[in-house]
Formats: structure tokens, C-alpha cells, sequence
């Protein structure tokens, strides 16, 4: 056996290995270190500290809703405070914001006398106009720090004229003894006696989250405060004082200024009023109740994640948080472009950490996540990372020669087949100057023209007495937008000459 001969294998075998290098598994880390820039939507999830002190997203706590009976929503969720029904203005705000939240991700901290918030409401406001109020539901949340009598968590302070005289009007709520009062005075109109006050029963315990709820409901007259969705205390607001009789509405006088925490020290989150009662059977603004996190929990999607070139998706890893009789779900989908995706196309398809997959493939990845908390929605899963792990189509190795023969307006290119089985045909580049493959005047395309399995093309149309460079190269055989690098320059110079 020659020299010839015995360099002929170890060229093959050396090919084969450039080839299969390409055809490494790759992976996309979303969240971790690298945060969650690629989440495009989500709801009813927020971040928090995850594994190893990295992000991580987790179910939101249970906040209210802005609907179209909201006067007033303040949530604490944003340095800039304000009310997200856009009822309100706020005139001065000395609370602090912190992210000890029990309904979303903050809440304010008040620490004591002349620390609160003032809020001016517009004239469609419950409290930034006069006349009949109708229907009402005012609640918070609270975390006091003692609950030392007096202390004002709600002062609203006016003035009404009636046929006799002017009529002072407030609507408090203060503790007294552990509790929280609700006072009204010369608020309802017709009403028996002057002052109306609501006296909690539970005592309410330093440092611990309580919903305060206290609502009117002008169809029955019922005036009621619940705690955590407990009844406390309940009054009807009509002229004998009891059920079944003419109901005393409720007139507001001049516009004032509503106060928070005006004289209170402590945690105060989700502040609300909406313009109707809400529910007398211990659920309140919240459709489910007491829960930390909502029970149909949260879900965020990706932006499509795009590859560098069509890929296999093999597996999908995370870093997962789940306790006992939590859920989370994974999903993934792809496709060769992201243009025409909608929220249901291409189908969504769910998938278990590290299951290895088949079938999802394309340029694009794009990945959404369900968390679900307990039964009782007390106990939330989070995710620190998910990991995208992906097998690119393989570059096919270009022919390894290439030989360039002029003609008349024309020149044909000759090449080798490509050692790599992948490769599934050529393509042919041609311009004017070395390394810029820019042509346009061939009568077989603009460069790069697509030659097929075949191992050699005619450029015809080309101007003779110009030179033009040329380089070939394959595109695999799974997919044709995948192409492999260039071979290596040849050039000529179309001629007239036999």
C-alpha cells in the first residue's frame, strides 16, 4: 500500500470527527444567575429569593382587583403610591414602603402621629363629592405594632347643612382596648341618635396580618364590620334601627380629605373602597377568603427563544421549590418562526423535569410555567431555573475542493461530494470581489444559487473580462436553512477566447 492510499482513511475519519463536533448538545439557562429578562407576560406571580440566594418567581400573594366598582386600591407595590382606580391624588404621604406585604409585593409602614397618607378624591369619588354615597365597602389590611388606644387607622372629617343647622360628620376607625372601632356620626340621614359605632370583638394582636372590612349595604340598611371575614359587629341603618324597615342613607356633606394612619403605628397593605357591599357570609373583596396565595395560583410565559440554528429541544431542567400539595407545570412549544404564534398556536405541550423529549423542534423555544399553591393556599412552589437543553442540526462540512473553469460569459464550477453524511447539497456563492459573494448577474439567481445534490453548476449570464470569485457550501440534509461553512476560494475570468 502507497503513501496515497494510507492518508485516504485518515482524511475520512478526521472529516467525520470535524462533522460530528457540530453536533454537540447545547443549553439555554432561563432565571438563575442570569435573572428572568426572557419572561414576556405574567400573572399572578412575582419574584422572591430562590436556591443559592438567585431570583426566583413565585406565586403573588392574594391582592384585590381594580373592577369597574373600585373607588380606591392602594396596594403599596410600587415606590410611587398611588390609587390604582384613579380616583384619588395623593396630597402627602409620610408612610414608608417596605416588602413585608401580606397582599401582593409591599405594603407601607406607618411609625406613629402625623406619619400617615392624605388622599384627595376627584368628583367621582365616594369621598371627593356631596350627596347620597350609596352602597360602600371600605377594608384594609393591618400589622400593628401595639394597637395602643386611640390610635387612627381612618379619619374622614366634614361637615354637612341640613334644614336646622350644620351638621358635623366623621367616619373613624380607632382601637380601643385591642380592638377596632368604626365610628359614624351624622352620617346617615334619618337615622335615630347621632353616632354610630361598630366595636370589634377579637382582640387584634400586635404584629400579626388582619383584614378589616366594613361595608353598607343600602338595599337592607345593614351596616356591618368583619374581621378576617368574621362578623364583629352589625348595625341597620333604619329609622327603628331594625331589619325590614326604611333604610337611612348615608349624605355626605363638604369634600374633605381622607386620612390614613394618621396616628398609627405599624403595617398597613391593600387598601380598598368600592361603591357596593360586599358579601355578608364571611367572604369579603376576596373570592377566596383568608388564603395567602389565590388557589388557581399563577402562571408566566417566555418571549420565543431564538437558537442560532434549527434545534431538537431534548430536555427541560429546573431548579424547583415544590412542598407538599403544591404544583408546579411545565410547558414547552417550537416552531421555525415566531411571527404568527398566538396564545394557543403552536400547541403547548406539558412536560416533566428531565423527561427526555422528541418531537419539538424548530429555531424558536418558547416555555410557560403554572405554579400552584396547597389546597388551603397558604403554601406557594417557586422556580429558580429552568434549563433549555437542545441539540443543534449539525453544520455539514463543505466540499473539500473546488475547481473553476471560465467560458464563454460563463464559468463552471466543479466540486467533490462532501465527506460528511449530513450534507444534503450546495450552494454556490459568486461576486466581484474576494470574500463578498454579492453577485446578481447570473442568469441562475443572485448569489447564493442553489446547485442541488450535484457536483457541479454553470453560471451563465456572467460579463466576460471580469473576474469572479466563487466558494461552495453544503446545507444539511434535515434542513436546508441550515448552512454549513464556505470551501475555500477559487476564482476566474470569463472569456470570448476558445
Amino acid at each position: 500500500m502507497n503513501a496515497s492510499t494510507k492518508k485516504i482513511p485518515i482524511f475520512f475519519a478526521l472529516c467525520l470527527v470535524i462533522s460530528s463536533a457540530f453536533a454537540v448538545q447545547k443549553s439555554r439557562i432561563i432565571g438563575g444567575e442570569q435573572g428572568w429578562n426572557d419572561v414576556a407576560r405574567a400573572e399572578g406571580v412575582t419574584t422572591g429569593v430562590g436556591r443559592f440566594g438567585y431570583e426566583c418567581i413565585t406565586l403573588e400573594t392574594n391582592a384585590h382587583s381594580v373592577s369597574a366598582s373600585t373607588d380606591l386600591h392602594l396596594t403599596f407595590d410600587d415606590n410611587d403610591i398611588h390609587d390604582e382606580a384613579g380616583h384619588y391624588t395623593v396630597v402627602s404621604n409620610a408612610l414608608t414602603r417596605i416588602e413585608d406585604a401580606v397582599r401582593g409585593h409591599g405594603a407601607a409602614q406607618s411609625r406613629g402621629e402625623q406619619t400617615g397618607i392624605s388622599l384627595r378624591g376627584n368628583t367621582s369619588a365616594l369621598f371627593g363629592s356631596k350627596g347620597m354615597a350609596g352602597s360602600f365597602t371600605i377594608e384594609f389590611w393591618l400589622a400593628p405594632a401595639v394597637a395602643e388606644n386611640g390610635e387612627t387607622v381612618l379619619s374622614w372629617r366634614s361637615s354637612r347643612n341640613t334644614e336646622r343647622y350644620p351638621q358635623y360628620q366623621l367616619i373613624t376607625a380607632t382601637f380601643s382596648h385591642n380592638h377596632l372601632e368604626w365610628n359614624f356620626s351624622n352620617v346617615f340621614a334619618g337615622y335615630p341618635g347621632r353616632d354610630v359605632t361598630l366595636a370589634g370583638i377579637t382582640n387584634v394582636i400586635p404584629h400579626r396580618w388582619a383584614r378589616h372590612t366594613v361595608s353598607f349595604d343600602q338595599e337592607t340598611g345593614l351596616l356591618e364590620y368583619r374581621m378576617d371575614g368574621r362578623t364583629e359587629a352589625v348595625r341597620f341603618m333604619t329609622v327603628s334601627g331594625h331589619e325590614n324597615d326604611t333604610v337611612c342613607e348615608p349624605v355626605f356633606g363638604a369634600v374633605a380629605d381622607l386620612e390614613l394612619c394618621s396616628d398609627y403605628t405599624g403595617k398597613i397593605d391593600d387598601v380598598t373602597i368600592e361603591r357596593r357591599a360586599s358579601l355578608s357570609e364571611g367572604l369579603a373583596l376576596y373570592a377566596t377568603g383568608n388564603e395567602t396565595y389565590r388557589v388557581n395560583g399563577g402562571r408566566f410565559t417566555t418571549h420565543p427563544i431564538l437558537v442560532s440554528r434549527p434545534a431538537t429541544l431534548d430536555a427541560v431542567d429546573a431548579l424547583l421549590s415544590v412542598p407538599a400539595q403544591t404544583d408546579v407545570r411545565l410547558y414547552v412549544r417550537a416552531g421555525d418562526n415566531c411571527w404568527d404564534w398566538t396564545d394557543s398556536y403552536p400547541a403547548w405541550r406539558e412536560v416533566s423535569v428531565g423527561e427526555r423529549l422528541s418531537g419539538v423542534t424548530g429555531q424558536y423555544f418558547q416555555v410557560a410555567a403554572e405554579l400552584l399553591p396547597d389546597g388551603g393556599g397558604t403554601v406557594a412552589p417557586s422556580i429558580t431555573q429552568i434549563e433549555l437543553r437542545y441539540t443543534e442540526v449539525p453544520l455539514p462540512a463543505a466540499p473539500f475542493s473546488v475547481r473553476a473553469e471560465p467560458g464563454d460569459g460563463c464559468v463552471t464550477l466543479s466540486w467533490n461530494y462532501s465527506v460528511d453524511d449530513t450534507a444534503g447539497g450546495y450552494y454556490v456563492y459568486y461576486g466581484n470581489r474576494s470574500g463578498e459573494y454579492l453577485g446578481r448577474v447570473a442568469a441562475e439567481g443572485a448569489s447564493p444559487v442553489r446547485a442541488g445534490n450535484v457536483t457541479s453548476l454553470t453560471l451563465t449570464g456572467l460579463q466576460n473580462g471580469t473576474m469572479y470569485y466563487f466558494a461552495v457550501s453544503s446545507y444539511s440534509r434535515s434542513d436546508d436553512r441550515v448552512i454549513g461553512q464556505l470551501s475555500q476560494e477559487v476564482y476566474a475570468r470569463p472569456s470570448a477566447r476558445k
